[in-house]
């Protein structure tokens, strides 16, 4: 072919390189359609030295195989250029459709970088189309692009050097060239899938004897699922431990496969996921849970369990699929954060309070259920989390009416100190805390002062109370803090601490302001609605707001 003239190409040639071509395809294994591959360069199209740099699974490029030169093949064969060094390569130069050609006047960039190659002797052009000697020409192989997808994964390049009749090849040897690495690439990856299919059947054969049956079918769909799958044993003392896992869980988790089999699911999922875990059905459940990953992070998986069996009466197995929902969750969280979060503060805003202020206390039971209303009103409000009737029946007092003992569960009556009494009692104190002389400082300094001091308010108040107590911005300047457990005496307390922190000078757009704030105490107890705890709350504050001098409000 080389000694042809374009376009007249003999038959001859063609048939050589369709022969080239399926040789490449009945290769026995992957080293041999390599080496096979590099041969046909050489055979068929007419050069002199052809070189398979393969990609690696960490992306560099290793030289498997080269034809044409003896000494060059002692001398490169498995040797490895960078991934990086190949980018710049392939981005070089002039494209002449799918293959890269660096002429020598621009490849001598390359000669220091850590790409394997080698040259074949030869005279120094005379012609502008002949080959100089440190001419380059490279036809990258992808894997065939996915229907309606993006374009293939790139798995090698083709090096060639050195046509046998000394000029750069032509339309025809251009097109023949990546025509053939488009064929190479087909070949590679077929040979690649069938070695991995081997490998597959080996390993599943010997891990798992009892899956012979099914074995084709299963290992097709389990490979090379896209998303993780693991199988895990079932029944006995090692229930639930996990047996193999594909490559798409391992992925997901950061852990090779004969570290995932030291698990269960029970060991990699979050320390609060553990009961959704248990409570999963080992035939057909299904969960949203944490897995961990190896390096201590955290990952939102759908989890879905089916049971497979070898054989009709033989063992049987768990086979789970688990589904990165990592993003779902992550957009969930941030929507319900915002819906239930003051943007300027970051602390729960008015709904997220009602909420929480609601969860703590029960109603009263409606009217037409007078066994039901005795019971409330006989029930006892200090130790007992339910009350009876005379028939023995229990009621539960959440809001949205009365149920038995069954569905009233472990929710704790909530009952307010007696005023004027110190007799021990604790119950849920909700302060209710107005800002004193903020108006002026957002008359004065703007906007902006304004929600500096806002958002350091709310952090004091943040830092005054303890680990589950619960500071929420009400709106404007009016914030509520809901502490539990508190007596009288403590609520005061509390409430002189915050008030000391907040008159504490704050630096808002340069300058140094001051506010003060005027605290109402008000104490929820189950019979009342959210809104009536609040009301109560508000209207004891300006109670201690009027009874203080105006000059006094404000500190500064």
């Amino acid at each position: 072919m080389e000694t042809e003239s374009e376009p007249y190409v003999r038959l001859a040639s063609l048939r050589q390189l369709h022969q080239v071509m399926a040789d490449m395809n009945t290769a026995r294994s992957l080293a041999d359609t390599l080496q096979t591959v590099a041969d046909g360069v050489v055979t068929a199209l007419g050069y002199e030295l052809a070189c398979v740099n393969l990609v690696r699974p960490d992306g560099d490029l290793v030289v498997a195989a080269l034809s044409g030169n003896p000494a060059a093949e002692a001398l490169i064969t498995g040797r490895v250029g960078s991934r990086e060094s190949w980018e710049r390569r392939l981005n070089m130069g002039e494209h002449w459709g799918g293959l890269v050609f660096i002429p020598h006047t621009e490849g001598w960039v390359l000669d220091d970088d850590d790409v394997p190659q080698w040259y074949t002797d030869g005279p120094a052009p005379r012609f502008e189309d002949e080959w100089h000697p440190s001419d380059r020409l490279f036809a990258p192989m992808y894997t065939p692009a996915v229907p309606g997808g993006s374009g293939g994964e790139l798995i090698g390049v083709l090096s060639v050097d050195r046509p046998r009749n000394g000029r750069l090849p032509g339309a025809w040897g251009r097109e023949a060239l990546q025509m053939y690495a488009f064929q190479a690439a087909i070949a590679i990856s077929n040979a690649r899938l069938r070695a991995n299919m081997q490998r597959a059947l080996v390993r599943l054969e010997r891990e798992q004897q009892a899956l012979r049956a099914s074995e084709e079918s299963f290992r097709q769909a389990f490979e090379y699922a896209p998303s993780g799958m693991a199988i895990a044993e079932m029944g006995g003392d090692q229930h639930g431990r996990i047996l193999r896992t594909n490559d798409a869980l391992c992925r997901l988790l950061g852990r090779p496969a004969s570290v995932m089999r030291r698990y269960s699911f029970s060991d990699l999922v979050h320390p609060e996921d553990i009961g959704t875990l248990l409570r999963t059905s080992a035939e057909g459940g299904r969960a949203e849970l944490r897995l961990g990953r190896r390096d201590g992070t955290y990952v939102w998986v759908s989890l879905r369990n089916s049971v497979v069996a070898d054989a009709a009466d033989g063992p049987r197995f768990l086979l789970t699929h688990v589904e990165d929902i990592e993003e779902r969750k992550r957009r969930e969280l941030q929507l319900a954060h915002r819906a239930s979060h003051d943007s300027l503060t970051g602390l729960p805003n008015s709904a997220e309070l009602r909420s929480r202020l609601a969860a703590r206390l029960c109603r009263r039971p409606q009217s037409a259920h007078p066994a039901a209303v005795d019971a409330y009103e006989s029930h006892d409000p200090v130790h007992g989390q339910a009350a009876h009737d005379a028939n023995g029946h229990g009621f539960d007092f959440r809001p949205g009416g009365f149920d038995t003992y069954d569905a009233f569960d472990h929710h704790v009556h909530t009952v307010a100190p007696e005023e004027g009494r110190d007799d021990g009692t604790k119950g849920l104190a909700v302060l209710f805390c107005d800002l004193d002389g903020f108006k002026s400082i957002n008359d004065r300094f703007g906007h902006n002062a304004g929600d500096a001091v806002l958002i350091e308010v709310a952090r004091r108040l943040s830092d005054g109370v303890r680990d589950g107590d619960t500071v929420a911005r009400l709106g404007g300047d009016e914030f509520v803090i809901l502490a539990d457990g508190l007596g009288r005496a403590d609520a005061q307390d509390l409430a002189v601490r915050l008030r000391n922190e907040i008159i504490q000078p704050i630096r808002a757009e340069g300058r140094a302001v001051r506010v003060g704030a005027s605290f109402g105490i008000g104490w929820a107890h189950c019979g009342m609605t959210a809104d009536e705890v609040l009301k109560s709350a508000d209207e004891r504050m300006y109670v201690e707001k009027r009874s203080r001098p105006k000059q006094h409000r404000r500190a500064g």
